[in-house]
């Protein structure tokens, strides 16, 4: 199958490559296995599409729409099958391939370009915060997901070098981690979690009004999960004269919507967009970490 992976994907993941990674120069070759694998008829490649994986339409065997998904090993491709598996299609887009192993995902076919970002914002939270609700399963028996632990740990001692390369960024780094800290301390029953949840995951469907996409499970605190979800917008929070006072009132609406403890919400909040925000200084995108650090200040 000859054609150009979309801009956007080449851009982001060129700027979180490794040393001999050639995953890029390989996707083609990769999409023709996985199409001849499973037997589909190719439709189109997704375009703009999303910064962490290939998507292109297909058709199965049997004329049924679908997607099939391709993204790097870094991106832990069998731990989304394995979480996507679980759920069932329960809150999220249907998994049609379980038995297969080579890294691809068929999944159901949702209506890519009709996100719940498309809402008005007050509606929007609404369906995302139900459709987040219906993911936080209990983890299977055995399994290999990474933790809420796990991961913040790695992201912490990144942050910790951005801190002590930048002084400007310090103060909130130091707050960021001694959340965290308080965070991992306490919390209750550890849940699957989507992992990169916000507005833009939640497409509508068919078969539901809206499912998600997209995960990047890991098991733990559900307001950790939430926390994303806090700053969706946030260009708009920013250029809001009341933008602090909407962000403290929407950690109050969203914890209260699906009883996760105030301030482990806000906690989190602040961890990971901290942590995103020192991310974006690290690749070069300086306006995103702006937006993110002065959001970081208000909680």
């Amino acid at each position: 199958m000859a054609f150009e992976p979309p801009r956007r994907l080449v851009t982001a993941l060129r700027e979180t490559a490794q040393p001999g990674d050639d995953w890029l120069e390989k996707l083609p070759e990769a999409v023709e296995r996985a199409v001849a694998l499973r037997e589909l008829t190719v439709e189109r490649v997704h375009v703009p599409g999303g910064r962490s994986g290939l998507v292109v339409l297909v058709r199965r065997a049997d004329g049924t729409p679908a997607v099939l998904k391709l993204v790097p090993p870094r991106s832990r491709p069998q731990s989304e099958r394995a979480a996507l598996a679980h759920w069932a299609g329960l809150g999220a887009a249907r998994l049609l391939d379980p038995e297969s192993s080579d890294g691809a995902l068929l999944l159901e076919r949702l209506h890519r370009d009709v996100s719940v970002r498309s809402l008005p914002e007050a509606k929007a939270l609404l369906e995302a915060a139900g459709t987040l609700r219906r993911l936080w399963a209990a983890p299977p028996a055995g399994h290999r997901f990474e933790t809420v632990a796990e991961r913040t740990g790695r992201q912490a001692e990144a942050m910790r070098a951005s801190a002590a390369a930048d002084a400007e960024v310090a103060p909130l780094v130091d707050a960021a981690l001694a959340a965290r800290e308080e965070l991992l301390a306490g919390g209750g029953e550890p849940r699957l979690l989507h992992g990169t949840f916000r507005q833009s995951k939640v497409l509508a469907g068919e078969r539901m009004p809206w499912l998600a996409v997209g995960p990047d499970p890991v098991v733990g605190d559900p307001a950790f999960d939430l926390a994303r979800l806090v700053r969706d917008r946030v260009e708009d929070l920013i250029a809001s004269p009341s933008g602090a006072s909407i962000t403290r009132r929407r950690v109050k609406k969203l914890a209260e919507s699906l009883e996760v403890d105030q301030e482990r919400l806000r906690g989190w909040t602040l961890f990971r967009a901290v942590e995103s925000g020192v991310r974006a200084l690290r690749v070069g995108r300086g306006q995103d970490a702006e937006l993110l650090l002065e959001f970081a200040g208000w909680l």
